[in-house]
């Protein structure tokens, strides 16, 4: 039998959502069978956020281990932000190719494919040659962490998809939030490998033997491997939502339809009670590492977002998601940077090494990582949009006393460090958290996972536009590292009004039951 047909928590049919709340608790106040999926969902975001920033303790490396002191006009890979936005793009690939996937196939048999090119890219990244130099070294990590980022992108969707159509409205927020927050731990992990890696290899470094960095990097991206292995065969065994299934027989079964047009509060239980028996059936579940679609699935996302109502709420969740990425990523892919323009990261070779490393953790462990749990415990209470427009403007309040303090405040570590961190804190317990969580919720089952992996991939779109100009903009023009503080402050404000006009609250919204209700009333003017 499938993993999850016989979890304490789930029904028979492996879902959550429909399952009383009666069952024995965690001392977080979920179930066992949630605290299994968010498990399963989690690790995975655990490590795609180590892959992701990883990348600022490697580009430090790759610098002192493969190009020679006093290097200059270093080429396009590095100091162009290629390596750092390769990931980004893939994830633009990722989430539309296995958002459009998840709802076509349906979760189950898509869920856990991601996680084999993870793997699939991670291993040859750490395969890479030597012998090629430093350029071939930067080009060969750009394309294979670009198929990585593929992978990582299609995480997004996914798992906030399966996390959904299995949550309880009650919780639904705190479970998509818990999930999200793996992120932080991913990043709390990388940067604490980081400091203990660095540490390993002072000696070689001490001695002049920079070249031997290259098993550092190598270890510091191959330890990712162990998450994704420990979580694939969970993902690749795991059955089908009754949410799902259900979803697709309405669209499916003009009968059906029939019912709903005719009693528009048609519940779950109503639906389930001709069309789910039996849904643990072989076809909803993934074998191996085929694809088997559930049910006959028309051209719904085109068809539901026609209607601007629809069309407006997708506007607002993507745009929202394309701006607080365009600063969140502009920030942490160039940490190691702004470190340095500050004058952190001054020193011998390893200590500079050592420095980047610990920093990191630090504005990590004070800011970047508090946050996902601030939205965790406030999420239920407060809500969505309240958290994503206050986010944005604390955001803007902070990148605007960076802009216009930066001269004063790089030559101040501790007042810097404190305002850095509290933007941190504004990121994570806002939109970086929100613009992920509001597009799993409001959109109904049948357009979820397309709709979701489109917001995401608007949002990396932003953060490829950061990656690829914020060096050039900061070490190469007149507008330099305060005019881009200046220019994320503005692009902050601006998402505050987004937020504000187009992005609703989806606190104790049932977008299937809205959805339902739509479709009686189509189908009561036929």
């Amino acid at each position: 039998m499938a993993f999850g047909a016989d979890m304490d928590g789930w029904a028979g049919n492996g879902d959550l959502a429909l399952v009383e709340r009666k069952k024995a608790r965690t001392f977080l106040g979920v179930s066992w069978g949630e605290a299994k999926l968010l498990t399963i969902a989690g690790v995975g975001f655990l490590m795609d956020a180590w892959d992701l920033f990883i990348i600022n303790m490697i580009y430090a490396i790759i610098l002192v281990a493969y190009y020679p002191k006093g290097t200059k006009n270093i080429h396009w890979g590095l100091d162009g932000g290629v390596l750092k936005a390769s990931a980004n793009i893939g994830n633009i690939v990722g989430q539309l190719f296995f958002g459009f996937c998840g709802d076509f196939f349906g979760r189950s048999a898509v869920y856990g494919k991601e996680l084999i090119i993870v793997i699939f890219a991670v291993i040859l990244q750490i395969a890479a040659p030597d012998s090629i130099g430093g350029q071939g070294i930067t080009i060969w990590l750009a394309v294979f962490r670009f198929i990585m980022g593929i992978g990582i992108g299609g995480d997004y969707p996914m798992s906030a998809s399966v996390v959904s159509d299995r949550a309880h409205i009650g919780n639904r927020g705190f479970l998509l939030s818990w999930i999200f927050s793996n992120q932080g731990w991913g990043n709390v992990v990388g940067s604490l490998f980081s400091v203990i890696v660095i540490a390993g290899y002072r000696s070689h470094v001490d001695a002049g033997d920079v070249h031997k960095l290259s098993g550092a990097w190598r270890i510091l991206q191959g330890l990712t491997l162990i998450p994704a292995f420990i979580t694939l065969y969970f993902r690749l065994t795991l059955v089908e939502s009754t949410r799902f299934t259900q979803a697709r027989k309405l669209q499916d079964d003009p009968e059906l339809l029939a019912r709903v047009a005719q009693k528009a509060d048609t519940s779950d239980e109503d639906i389930k009670e001709k069309h789910v028996d039996g849904v643990e059936t072989p076809q909803n579940e993934a074998i191996g590492l085929g694809f088997k679609s559930v049910g006959r699935p028309k051209n719904e996302f085109i068809e539901y977002f026609s209607e601007w109502r629809h069309l407006k709420t997708l506007i607002g969740c993507a745009a929202s998601w394309f701006l607080v990425d365009i600063t969140f990523y502009g920030i942490n892919l160039n940490q190691s940077n702004i470190l340095s323009n500050i004058g952190f990261t001054t020193g011998s070779t390893w200590g500079k090494l050592m420095k980047t490393a610990t920093g990191n953790l630090v504005i990590t462990m004070a800011g970047f990582f508090p946050g996902y749990f601030f939205t965790m415990a406030t999420i239920e209470k407060v809500g969505r949009k309240p958290i994503q427009l206050v986010g944005f403007l604390a955001n803007a309040l902070f990148l605007g006393i960076l802009g216009g303090t930066f001269d004063t405040l790089k030559h101040k570590t501790g007042p810097f460090f404190v305002v850095f961190v509290f933007l941190q804190l504004s990121f994570n317990w806002g939109p970086n958290s929100t613009t992920f969580i509001v597009p799993a919720e409001v959109f109904p089952t049948r357009v979820r996972a397309t709709a979701h992996g489109f917001c995401a991939a608007s949002g990396k779109l932003g953060a490829i536009l950061s990656s690829l100009f914020f060096s050039y903009l900061a070490s190469h023009t007149k507008v330099g590292t305060t005019g881009v503080f200046w220019i994320f402050f503005g692009v902050s404000i601006l998402g505050a009004v987004v937020t504000f006009l187009f992005v609703p609250e989806t606190k104790g919204l049932d977008a299937d039951e809205i959805d339902r209700q739509e479709l009686a009333a189509k189908a009561g003017n036929l």
